[in-house]
């Protein structure tokens, strides 16, 4: 079965291919730094930093078995919004993803550089079992950290404890964060998109590489933001799991909070989190 990830495998697409000439340059790791949101800003706003979470996917390719190691950082902040006829829920996210840059010759080989919103709001889609319906909204320029870049604005219905909800999605292109890439995705419903879409666009202009590691209030269970990876039944896997993808061997692992997936089965504290 063929399993595929959805952010975790963002940093190493295209990677593991290179992992030959990677490894000759000593280069067969690669790993980010967390980043996250001012603390200004998610008071401001009234979303709680709840988790910091490692995404790695290991590699081996080529008749050597070359492995490349891709470590990604997964900030995650939530808030309780509502949510119509299932009422006050933690359905309002912002997660803030570091994937690694990676270069030759001055060429970036990490293909999230150059993914516009479209591109990654398809990856999404693809991987994400439990949101249809997506739609186009509009576009507009962002400044993240210093660096003016596109965030898109999408429509989509998701579900959330049993029921379809309208949500909205908001993707930012990549920006450099020191030696990392960066992107930012905010959901939440569209009832309250009059008071959370200024908040998203607060949140975003507020990303900061210096991120406060000890803010996190995920005690290690499940929470929202969970990321991971999903089979194209629909299931899941959970940690530390081998995937075999036309030949090469992919082993997804967490940090130790816990399972990070990104299933069709949310629960009632999850929305595409």
């Amino acid at each position: 079965m063929n399993r595929r990830t959805v952010i975790a495998g963002l940093g190493a697409a295209g990677l593991a291919g290179l992992s030959g000439c990677l490894g000759l340059l000593g280069m067969a790791e690669h790993e980010s730094s967390p980043a996250g949101v001012e603390a200004d800003a998610r008071a401001e706003t009234g979303y709680e930093q709840s988790a910091i979470d490692a995404l790695s996917i290991d590699r081996d390719v080529g008749p050597t078995n070359e492995t490349v190691t891709v470590t990604n950082h997964m900030t995650k902040h939530e808030k309780a919004v509502d949510m119509g006829p299932l009422g006050s829920q933690r359905g309002a996210v912002f997660n803030v993803l570091t994937t690694p840059q990676v270069s030759i010759f001055g060429k970036e080989l990490n293909p999230i550089e150059e993914m516009s919103t479209q591109e990654l709001m398809d990856l999404v889609r693809s991987n994400y079992d439990g949101i249809d319906n997506i739609t186009h909204d509009s576009d507009s320029d962002i400044t993240i950290l210093g660096q003016s870049t596109t965030r898109s604005q999408f429509t989509a219905d998701a579900e959330f404890d049993g029921a379809d909800i309208p949500v909205i999605i908001a993707i930012t292109e990549a920006v450099e964060a020191d030696e990392d890439l960066l992107v930012t995705i905010a959901v939440y419903p569209e009832y309250v998109e009059r008071q959370e879409n200024p908040n998203a666009t607060q949140l975003a202009k507020a990303v900061t590489t210096d991120v406060d590691e000890g803010a996190s209030s995920d005690d290690g269970g499940s929470d929202a933001g969970d990321v991971g990876v999903l089979d194209e039944s629909g299931g899941t896997d959970g940690p530390n799991t081998t995937d075999d993808d036309g030949g090469s061997n992919d082993t997804d692992t967490t940090d130790g909070r816990g399972d990070i997936e990104l299933d069709g089965n949310v629960s009632d504290d999850d929305l595409l989190s």
